[in-house]
């Protein structure tokens, strides 16, 4: 029997609050609406005039509007609901599906719906032309349905579902040139990296529900921050394991190496998969579970703050050596991920999620500029690229305030997000992972402004006329800018810390550090490393050489090689790991093959054999042919007695029918 319960999950003493009425009520219809979309434009798409881009357009302006309004009441008031439908059960545990509507769900709500629009409204002229352009929507529009399916579930096994849901259709874009070797191996290569980090997960998931004995996140994190001891036994290795899990998504070191090869799909997918789906859908879990982490498994969150920590140092070390613009890009996303991953070890709940909420907007515009420029040009390669920003003036704006606010300068977006995560790391004594921190702020200064001078200062070195994107594809760069300069200053210790508020709503309450003012020692920290960062590259790539140049004035080659074999880490999967199974696979293969599966069917041949010898000796010789024969004698003989009667006289015929006929008519009357 279907039923369905709304549990109001407020935190206790707030002075006003809703739970969101009629709006939290029907929250569903946004979760529901991009399956429904992707069927119209599967069914309908290639006879309507932009093949199925209106109808998905249409889907995420509708999810873009709903979220405004939720994100309005939140600001306003405060919203923590959570609605379940029980379909049934397996065994005690319920099987439930639902949506959860709160300060963290409606922030995700409003990144994914407000990203996704610019992306479509994008992907509508920079995809014109291309194959599969009406499956391409459709496969777009699932992977943001999925993602509202995962930061929506108020039960594990519905976050698993949008989670599986959301690497299926990451699959499927990036690989959407898979007529090309490079681009199937790169899905193939992010599907299987990720199903390798969900099996840990999955256990993970297992062990909470054996040990809690529900499914409900919000009944699990109750159990976690009221010490229950069935959950306080196996807290370190569900946390470690969950953790696995949002490595994969996440992409956080060893498990980072999908990532940057992922830039084979369409830039909306980079775009939309760096900014508003799949890359945060690890943060945000750990953001979902963090009373757990916090609780029960803070020793957990000691392994989660190492490995955030390396991967954020490690990743930006790699983005200075490309020469593929997106892949810059793409390791600068590792990087950022890291420092989210950083502030959820350090215990900075709010910390982490700002930044994520800030890096989706310049992270957008920078992978939508990058398109512009790509789209113009016809390269990722910067080293074909050069004087750009007279060609293409408004790209060349746009990219350069994404630049700025990743690069961490005020009064950018990027600043506040940065520096609070510098602060929490100072403020908890985590003196080495603040230093290191504040190296990467340098190194992403330093990559960043490498690749501004690269692409758009210098002499043109490509081929062919570049020019400006129409505005098709400059509006949503302006409109994000905008977000790139504005999205920061709901967090400003001081002045206002909405965002805090926002996204700790719930009754299972979160205990952080809240700067009530600037850490300057951390603030200055991080601005002079980015300022050094900028004048280090403009020395080394406008003033001792020009950008045509390369990096040609670069030293330390040998540590350059290092970095452009990115540590040699593919080298070692497919050496000791990809290699070795996919050895032992054909050589255990080959042997089932030849001495097990071999044997069988021959002997199953040879039985075949001697069976049909005794078939055709015994039963066909002696027994089928000898029967036609005694049937054909029979039938002779027998011919020749009816011949008898066949003496061509039209009389006797009748008369032969008369007696039949009197023949059949006694039977009937006796049998009746």
């Amino acid at each position: 029997m279907v039923t369905m319960q709304t549990i109001n999950l407020l935190a206790e003493g707030k002075a006003t609050y809703t739970d969101g009425g009629v709006f939290a009520e029907f929250a569903w219809i946004i979760v529901v609406l991009p399956f429904i979309a992707a069927l119209g434009i599967t069914f309908f798409g290639k006879s309507l005039p932009l093949k199925g881009a209106e109808i998905a357009l249409g889907s995420v302006f509708f999810i873009f509007l709903y979220s405004c309004i939720l994100f309005y009441l939140n600001i306003s008031k405060g919203v923590a609901s959570e609605f379940f439908v029980n379909v049934g059960s397996i065994g005690s545990f319920q099987i439930e599906f639902g949506w959860v509507v709160d300060g963290l769900s409606i922030m995700m709500y409003f990144v994914v719906g407000t990203v996704s629009l610019l992306v479509f409204i994008y992907a509508i002229n920079y995809m014109e032309g291309e194959i599969r352009y009406t499956f391409f929507f459709t496969s777009l529009t699932l992977f943001a349905g999925s993602m509202l399916v995962l930061v929506s579930a108020p039960t594990l096994l519905q976050l698993l579902i949008g989670w599986e849901l959301v690497g299926v259709c990451s699959y499927l874009l990036i690989g959407h040139y898979w007529e090309e070797k490079e681009n199937s191996s790169a899905a193939m290569k992010a599907f299987i990296t990720n199903k390798i980090a969900d099996v840990g997960l999955m256990i993970g998931i297992i062990i909470l529900a054996l040990s809690t004995g529900t499914l409900r996140i919000s009944e699990i994190l109750y159990q976690a921050t009221h010490d229950y001891e069935a959950i306080t036994a196996v807290a370190y290795i569900a946390g470690i394991l969950i953790f696995i899990g949002a490595m994969g998504k996440s992409a956080q070191f060893p498990l980072h190496v999908w990532l940057p090869d992922a830039m084979a799909g369409p830039t909306p997918v980079s775009a939309l998969m760096h900014a508003a789906t799949m890359v945060t859908a690890g943060v945000y879990l750990l953001g979902r579970l963090f009373p757990f982490y916090q609780g029960i498994a803070h020793e957990a969150l000691d392994v989660v703050l190492i490995f955030g920590v390396i991967t954020l140092f490690s990743a930006g070390l790699i983005a200075i050596v490309q020469d593929d613009l997106k892949k810059v890009l793409a390791y600068s996303t590792v990087s950022q991920l890291g420092y989210m991953v950083t502030a959820m070890g350090s215990g900075a709940y709010t910390a982490g999620l700002f930044h994520l909420w800030t890096h989706a907007f310049f992270k957008a515009l920078l992978f939508l500029a990058a398109g512009s420029v790509i789209h113009a040009v016809h390269t990722n390669n910067m080293s074909e690229m050069g004087g750009l920003r007279k060609e293409m003036p408004k790209t060349f704006m746009t990219f350069i305030i994404g630049t700025v606010a990743l690069a961490g300068l005020p009064p950018l977006a990027g600043f506040f997000s940065k520096d609070e995560i510098l602060a929490s790391l100072n403020h908890e004594g985590h003196n080495l992972f603040f230093m290191i921190a504040v190296a990467g702020a340098f190194i992403t200064a330093f990559y960043m402004t490498r690749a501004v001078l690269l692409t758009f200062y210098g002499e043109y070195r490509g081929h062919g006329h570049p020019h400006e994107s129409d505005s098709m594809m400059t509006n949503p760069l302006i409109a994000l800018a905008f977000l790139a300069v504005v999205a920061g200053w709901v967090n400003i210790p001081g002045i206002y810390t909405g965002f805090t508020n926002w996204v700790t709503t719930r009754k299972n309450g979160i205990i952080e550090y809240h700067p009530e003012s600037f850490d300057y020692f951390a603030l200055s920290s991080g601005l002079f490393a980015g300022i050094i960062g900028i004048g280090l590259a403009y020395y080394i790539y406008q003033i001792i050489s020009r950008p045509e140049d390369g990096d040609s004035k670069i030293k330390f080659q040998p540590v350059w090689r290092v970095l452009e074999n990115k540590y040699y880490l593919d080298d070692f999967y497919f050496k000791y790991i990809i290699d070795p199974v996919k050895l032992t696979l054909s050589k255990g293969i080959d042997r089932f093959n030849t001495e097990i599966l071999d044997r069988v069917i021959n002997s199953f041949g040879s039985a075949a054999s001697y069976l049909g010898g005794i078939i055709y000796n015994k039963f066909d010789q002696g027994g089928i042919d000898k029967a036609l024969n005694l049937t054909s004698s029979g039938t002779d003989a027998l011919g020749g007695r009816v011949k008898l009667i066949q003496t061509g006289k039209t009389q006797q015929y009748l008369m032969y029918f008369l007696v039949g006929v009197i023949v059949i008519s006694v039977l009937v009357l006796l049998v009746l």
